[in-house]
């Protein structure tokens, strides 16, 4: 699956996938210094259960790892996955 970078503005980015106009899926964050605070994860039901938000956190992660910044979980989708795995250890803030 695709997902296309966005800047929102005021330091507010996104993953998106969408397609024929229609978001169907989208990881957010605000980015505060090389913190991505990442508040928001949506997947429209038609896609549920394929493992899209965890897609989404996996291409923000990368991100993270390239620009070298940290992630601090608050929606509650990445605090349970920073919760269940250590996968994602080394970019706690």
């Amino acid at each position: 699956m695709e997902f296309q970078y966005k800047e929102m503005g005021h330091d507010a980015y996104a993953f998106v996938h969408e397609k024929d106009g229609q978001t169907l899926g989208e990881i957010t964050w605000t980015l505060l210094g090389d913190v991505m605070v990442m508040d928001h994860t949506y997947v429209s039901p038609a896609l549920r259960g394929n493992g899209v938000a965890k897609q989404l956190l996996d291409r923000s992660a990368q991100f993270a790892r390239e620009k070298s910044f940290k992630m601090e979980a608050v929606c509650s989708y990445v605090v349970t996955a920073f919760n269940e795995s250590d996968e994602y250890e080394d970019l706690k803030a």
